[in-house]
């Protein structure tokens, strides 16, 4: 099991140069988990390729239903003081605190894509490179 990060979810299922490291990760560990803020996070990043017209409404919703089915029974709150405090110690955005919360919560390892934010929590977050290596 681990805990992914927004990017990470869908550089799985939107091709980028990330997605040969994002599906390496998926496959040896397919068990992925996430706070509930993932989804709102992912349809940002939906609209936002909608917007630069790189996919349609339709490519849209059939790619944040996969990314729900993928994560379907494997979504947790988090809870805030955790998260909060965190945030205060690091740094980092109460977002992407929510995930190391997460991840220390399940005492289970972040795959991320920002560096600062493996940096900031070496004990927990793994980039994404690092894990496909």
């Amino acid at each position: 099991m681990i805990v992914a990060d927004t990017n990470v979810i869908a550089y799985l299922l939107i091709p980028s140069p990330f997605t040969v490291m994002a599906e390496q990760v998926y496959a040896q560990n397919p068990e992925w988990v996430a706070p509930t803020l993932w989804r709102s996070e992912f349809r940002n990043v939906l609209s936002l390729y909608m917007r630069r017209g790189l996919l349609t409404l339709g490519q849209a919703m059939a790619l944040q239903d996969e990314a729900e089915d993928i994560l379907r029974g494997s979504e947790y709150e988090v809870i805030s003081t955790d998260v909060l405090s965190l945030a205060r110690d690091s740094g980092c955005s109460a977002y992407d605190c929510e995930f190391v919360a997460l991840a220390r919560f399940l005492g289970v390892p972040l795959v991320t894509a920002d560096r600062r934010l493996a940096q900031a929590f070496p004990q927990y977050a793994r980039t994404l490179e690092a894990l496909a290596g």
